[in-house]
């Protein structure tokens, strides 16, 4: 089984940055057999470029939940699951430093699909996953883009197809 995520932080840095939204696809290999996506109030401002690319704003998640309402739930989701993202580093260890702060391990095994892009589609010209999406014709609406759910979702059916061309 597999946990695709993707989350949206406040910076692209995993020690100071904070989360403020998250989304998990359980998927099988064949389909999604669980899903799970909130917004998350970072208790901190989002930088203004943060909310340019994603549109979540500070207004947006200031009655979300904060990370350590919903940590258990998150890590109950993921738990024994091969961990997947884009870029899974970036996914990984912003979730793995959230998770610590709410005395919770994640020691998950990791799978990342831009190195299996790579190793499964050579002949890519680009291997973000918007480009990536857009040359295997996987559906990411413009809204959806840099925003957890959609790019987690993407992410899964281009996790789909590669499980496809592994032949193991």
């Amino acid at each position: 089984m597999y946990a695709v995520v993707d989350i949206e932080a406040t910076g692209g840095n995993h020690i100071k940055g904070k989360i403020i939204e998250i989304a998990i696809y359980i998927f099988d290999g064949k389909k999604i057999i669980d899903e799970y996506s909130t917004l998350i109030n970072p208790e901190t401002k989002i930088d203004w470029y943060v909310t340019k690319l994603t549109g979540i704003t500070n207004d947006m998640v200031k009655d979300a939940p904060k990370f350590s309402e919903v940590a258990d739930k998150i890590y109950g989701l993921i738990q024994g699951n091969i961990f997947v993202a884009h870029d899974v580093d970036f996914d990984y260890k912003f979730l793995k430093s959230a998770l610590k702060k709410s005395g919770i391990k994640l020691d998950e095994p990791k799978v990342c699909t831009v190195k299996l892009s790579e190793k499964y589609l050579p002949e890519a010209k680009s291997y973000s996953l918007g480009k990536l999406c857009e040359a295997l014709e996987i559906p990411i609406p413009k809204e959806e883009r840099h925003r957890a759910a959609g790019d987690a979702l993407a992410t899964t059916k281009l996790l789909k197809l590669l499980l496809e061309k592994d032949d193991s």
